[in-house]
């Protein structure tokens, strides 16, 4: 039975909801490890991270992680009229204020664009992902937009467990991940 996009998009996202603050906070932490032990991790001199909010896969330790690291942060500014993710570096924690949808984003007057060919690593969100690398996000195309440019960064997307689910509906403009990390395995496309 294919189940649309929307139906996967709501159940995961009440599931993802429903975790605990310390079962998030003990996962999102698990799901760190495993990004942080990745050859392609620390081979990395810059990377690309979302900036969670809500049930995502917490990523705020990570960024200030990879400051400490003396990686290149860089992060996304979201264009709401064009639909579209511009990159920025992120110099420091304190840059970022209330962007588009209230996720966090550097402020204008701290921005500085990077071009996607300069990301060795991209850190991708989603609601959920199948183990072909599909993944569904908010239905607004912006990351699809995003990963469609020449990208040869790799493309890991961060879930919980109970994010993964047996198959996806895709399009022809869906863009896949190189591999996703949950807080038990991670999931290699290639």
């Amino acid at each position: 039975m294919n189940i649309v996009k929307h139906d996967i998009r709501a159940t995961i996202l009440q599931q993802r909801n429903s975790l605990s603050s310390l079962d998030h906070a003990r996962k999102s932490q698990r799901i760190k490890d495993q990004v942080f032990g990745l050859i392609e991790f620390r081979q990395a001199h810059t990377v690309l991270f979302y900036v969670s909010y809500g049930s995502e896969v917490a990523t705020h330790e990570m960024i200030k992680e990879c400051f400490i690291l003396g990686k290149a942060v860089v992060v996304p500014c979201t264009d709401t009229t064009k639909r579209t993710l511009a990159l920025s570096e992120l110099q420091r924690w304190e840059d970022l204020g209330v962007g588009a949808y209230n996720i966090q984003e550097p402020r204008v007057e701290c921005r500085c664009e990077v071009p996607m060919n300069k990301v060795d690593l991209i850190i991708v969100p989603g609601i959920a992902f199948d183990c072909h690398g599909h993944r569904i996000g908010h239905g607004m195309g912006y990351y699809d937009r995003l990963l469609s440019e020449k990208v040869t960064a790799t493309k890991v997307g961060l879930a919980f467990e109970l994010q993964i689910v047996d198959a996806i509906p895709t399009e022809r403009h869906d863009v896949s991940v190189d591999m996703i990390i949950t807080e038990k395995r991670v999931i290699r496309m290639r």
